[in-house]
């Protein structure tokens, strides 16, 4: 396939995409975002959560970790940032917020810190946008 015609399918697919989300729910799919600060629901639980990881030291490998309560919390270690919504040179890694038991199954739910400042996101929406806690 042409490049030419592999860029036309691929606008058109993406235009598709887009009235048919409009069609379905009435709006327009909004714009992912970065706040500045973070006022949503559960940026108190990103906050609790980001102090129990910070004081494991916010561990750099990926795994299963000891939560209190004697549930689990998942690290999955390197966030690479690969759309580019969080200032770039930095080193990330990702935390979940909610601990549940060890080898159940993942939500939407991130924190995100940069290894070398400590600043701190809270995604609510698997990295669709992010808060500043």
């Amino acid at each position: 396939m042409r490049t030419k015609d592999f860029s036309r399918r691929t606008a058109l697919t993406v235009a598709l995409a887009v009235t048919l989300a409009t069609a379905v729910t009435g709006t327009t799919p909004a714009a992912a975002s970065v706040h500045d600060s973070c006022t949503v629901s559960r940026c108190a639980d990103a906050r609790s959560a980001n102090s129990i990881w910070a004081a494991k030291g916010y561990p750099t490998r990926a795994g299963w970790y000891p939560w209190p309560g004697g549930a689990y919390n998942y690290t999955g270690g390197r966030f690479r940032n690969r759309e580019g919504r969080l200032p770039r040179g930095a080193t990330y890694d990702e935390y979940d917020v909610y601990s549940r038991p060890r080898g159940a199954a993942r939500d939407a739910y991130r924190i995100v810190v940069d290894r070398g400042t400590r600043a701190t996101w809270f995604t609510p929406n698997h990295y669709t946008d992010f808060y500043r806690l």
